[in-house]
């Protein structure tokens, strides 16, 4: 005991100086910047970065303290970052996520993608027919408190005024907007984090949506309103729509991992899907922020239903051209 002592006490005298320089460089990085290095010292980071490796894996090779080991694993871990890690500023970060991380992780589920919006599209149709022939079965799709007098029992011109009430105030329509957004973000993170579960449930949850989106268009086209509905719903609908499908994917991705692993552990797999799905659901939130303003503000201001039908079509070609239109390689994978 007395020996190892010895050896890990010498080990450490020869040693000390250069990581205790490599700590202190590093937090003048961490503090302010590589530009708080002059040019000798970036330099010298990468040599003092392979010294404190080399000194880690000697400590491990001879089994010194415990103690030693995790403060040199800590040093290499920060010193790591700086040498080969990427140091863009937050800005640099924020374009390179936009411009393609996350149109990269919309491409990278375009499979998953599709089977989700399938889904919701199965759903449409189907909760569409049911309602179109029997008017009882919108109550099972869509719930009173969603329906808010909107159902089989409401006139023609008390729907068609549904579809053209305005809000007035800026209050209003920001509590409304809110509440939309906090109401999708729900839809979306459950059809996401519910993924796991071999894919069921977000499988369920697309259908779902599809089938209250097809019971409302229904209830409208009954009373001859199928055209001022789908405007009134599309405007902001396409891009509510597109995000849920979306998450929907991001859930798949990662209960396909989980069923069909591959030559990876389960939960490497899931690992991996998960980190994809997790750029891909930043951006979801963006979406739905996005869906928000347009249902609590330009839904309510606009009353023209070409122009309704108009941003609704923009919106779609505008999605579609974003995140699908081929780009260059280069930025952040």
């Amino acid at each position: 005991m007395a020996e190892l002592e010895l050896k890990s006490h010498r080990f450490r005298s020869e040693r000390e100086a250069d990581w205790r320089r490599l700590e202190t460089l590093l937090s003048r990085v961490e503090k302010g910047g590589a530009r708080k290095l002059k040019r000798d010292e970036l330099l010298e980071m990468p040599v003092l970065y392979r010294q404190a490796l080399s000194s880690l894996s000697m400590a491990r090779a001879i089994s010194l303290d415990q103690g030693l080991i995790a403060y040199l694993e800590s040093l290499c871990t920060r010193a790591y970052f700086f040498v080969y890690g990427t140091r863009s500023r937050p800005l640099e970060r924020l374009a390179g996520f936009f411009l393609h991380e996350w149109p990269r992780a919309v491409q990278a589920l375009w499979r998953e993608t599709a089977v989700s919006a399938l889904l919701m599209a199965g759903g449409t149709v189907g909760a569409f027919s049911l309602v179109s022939r029997d008017p009882d079965w919108f109550y099972g799709f869509i719930p009173q408190a969603l329906a808010a007098g909107r159902d089989p029992t409401a006139s023609t011109q008390a729907l068609r005024d549904t579809l053209y009430a305005k809000l007035t105030g800026h209050e209003a329509l920001s509590g409304l907007a809110a509440f939309l957004f906090t109401h999708n973000a729900q839809i979306a993170i459950f059809a996401f984090a519910l993924g796991f579960a071999l894919c069921l449930p977000t499988a369920g949850l697309m259908v779902f949506n599809g089938c209250m989106l097809g019971a409302f268009l229904a209830l409208f086209a009954s009373h001859g309103l199928a055209l001022p509905a789908a405007g009134w719903l599309m405007i902001h609908g396409v891009t509510e729509l597109f995000a849920v499908t979306l998450a929907g994917a991001a859930g798949f991705s990662i209960g396909w991992a989980v069923a069909f692993p591959g030559e990876r552990t389960r939960i490497d797999a899931a690992a991996e899907a998960g980190r994809r799905g997790a750029t891909l659901m930043a951006g979801v939130v963006v979406m739905l922020f996005v869906a928000g303003l347009l249902e609590g503000f330009a839904r309510q201001l606009i009353q023209n239903d070409l122009v309704r039908l108009s941003i609704a079509g923009g919106s779609a070609v505008a999605w579609g051209l974003y995140f699908y239109l081929p780009r260059p390689p280069g930025g952040p994978v």
